[in-house]
Formats: structure tokens, sequence, C-alpha cells
């Protein structure tokens, strides 16, 4: 059925007049009366009885009416629901336990008129064929993976540079140092479990790893942050490293200590990357608030893998 003809029906039906309907509609009294006549066609039965006063409903018209009202209706909201900046910003964080996440709740406390769908897909490469294929507006990934570029029609901005922090016990060697560097670590066991092959994080402690003779060990079963966490405070010979605006929830009646990696300081250099037709008002508001305060690191004190 041809909405815009049962627009123009229900324009008629409520000025009476084809030739008044035509001009609200910014069409002329000829396309309109066309308009009637295929309508008509096609439900096989007359609407309108033609007068010198103008239209009036049939018994057919006045029977068909509110359903017609009710197809204009339904199509206005279902254009409204994906008219720009009415639904919801969809945004990967990577996961609700990293930076990005905070970045994403700053953005929502200075923009609370930007609704947001938040979701952590944890896979880089799932968050960029989300954006890629338009299933997400916006995705925060580690920039520049040697073997995956961005598409044509994408691009990505850097946002932050966050710093890395050693994470141990009480009882490591390294738990009483005031700060360390990357060099300090080679002969440590660094555990991260989960950190799955082929992927961004993979790909940024393989060349870390490479260039400081560090020992990431990435084997056993990851049971989440807080058994991480138990692991490193109970064992005298297991660290791990994370960002420094990581939220560290500890279990209950366990110590830890962070200790700055510096010297240099290696970076998890972070963007957004998002499809570059997508019109939402959020996703420019967005853009702007996360690199606007953006400024690039200094080489000389911070280490970043040689693709960031």
């Amino acid at each position: 059925m041809d909405l815009e003809a049962v627009r123009t029906f229900v324009a008629v039906a409520d000025e009476g007049q084809i030739q008044i309907a035509a001009q609200e509609l910014g069409i002329t009294q000829q396309a309109a009366s066309k308009r009637i006549a295929a309508l008509e066609r096609r439900l096989g039965v007359r609407l309108f009885t033609r007068t010198p006063r103008g239209a009036r409903l049939t018994l057919d018209g006045q029977t068909f009416l509110p359903h017609a009202r009710a197809l204009t209706e339904a199509a206005d909201r279902a254009a409204a629901s994906v008219r720009p900046g009415s639904r919801p910003l969809r945004v990967d964080v990577l996961g609700t336990n990293l930076i990005t996440n905070g970045l994403l709740h700053d953005f929502h406390r200075d923009h609370p008129g930007v609704p947001l769908d938040v979701v952590a897909l944890g896979d880089g490469r799932a968050a960029l064929e989300g954006v890629r294929d338009g299933g997400l507006d916006a995705a925060f990934w580690v920039s520049r993976v040697p073997d995956r570029r961005l598409p044509p029609g994408m691009s990505a901005a850097r946002v932050v540079d966050e710093p890395v922090v050693l994470v141990t016990g009480p009882a490591h060697p390294l738990a009483d140092a005031a700060e360390v560097t990357p060099g300090d670590l080679a002969g440590h066991r660094l555990w991260m479990p989960g950190l799955a092959p082929g992927s961004e994080w993979a790909a940024y402690y393989a060349q870390l790893a490479s260039e400081y003779g560090l020992t990431i060990d990435t084997g056993g079963t990851n049971l989440g942050g807080g058994h991480l966490l138990r692991t490193v405070a109970d064992a005298p010979d297991v660290a791990t490293l994370m960002g420094t605006r990581t939220p560290l929830v500890r279990p209950a009646g366990i110590e830890l200590r962070t200790i700055p990696v510096r010297r240099p300081t290696p970076l998890y250099p972070l963007a957004l990357m998002w499809r570059d037709d997508n019109r939402h008002p959020g996703l420019a508001a967005l853009r702007t608030a996360l690199t606007a305060g953006y400024r690039p690191p200094d080489p000389a004190a911070h280490w970043l893998p040689d693709w960031a």
C-alpha cells in the first residue's frame, strides 16, 4: 500500500477539500487526486464522494479512516526512532573494567542529553566489524594493530594513552620498589591470563616482551579480576601489569602494591573508531569531547609499540 497515498487520504478527510489538502502536503491538486484514485483502485472501493462543497467520506472511507491514521502514525514513529539523535548512541568500551568505560562515564556526566547504549564486546576484531557493519556507532580499540587496518569509509582518532603500572603482592621481590623500569621486570613472571592470541593486547605485549626480555605468562584459567588479584597478592613470584585507571576491585583481606613503571613508561594507546557516514549527533559530540584534550606523549619518557 502506498503510504503517501494513505497520508493524502487522511489529509483530504480532515480538510474536506482536495485542494487544501494538496497545499498542506506541498503537492498539486492533480497529484493529490491521482493518489486518491490509485488508493481506491488498490482497495477496490470508493473512499470519497465528490460534491460541490468538496470531498465527503463514503461509508467505506469512514471505515478505513482510523486504520489509515494508525498507518501514518506508525510510519512517523518508525521514522522518528532512527532519526539522527533520537536513538541511543551505541558504543563498545572493550571492557567494563578499563579506562574506556571511565571515559564514557565522564562523557555521560558532561553530556546528559546524549542517551548511551554501552556494550563491552571485549574483542577488537568484533568491535571493528560492528562499526563497519553498522551494529555500533563507535568503539574503542588499541590503536593500529599491524595486521588490522581500518576498512575504507572508517576513521579513528587517538583519545588517551594510559600509563602502565606493576601490581604485586607484599612478598614479591619488587614490592618495596619506589619505581621500576621495563628492564627491571626481566626474569619476573608477569601473569596475564586471558590474553587471547591475535588480539590487540597480545600484539602489544608481544612487542613489549621482545624489546625488554620479559616473560608474559598467558596460561591458566581466567576467572576474573578478583582471582587474578588474589593470586598476585598471595604469590611471591607472580606480578601483573595494569593501566593506572583500571578500577581495582580488591577482594577483602588482600594486600597489593602498585609500582610505577618508568624510564620509559609503557602506555596503552587507545583510540575511538567510527564510520565516516554516521550522522548521529551524539557521535560528533563524543568525538569532540574525547579528542579535544588529547596530547601526544613524549617519546623520550614513554614506550609505545612501533605500530602505534
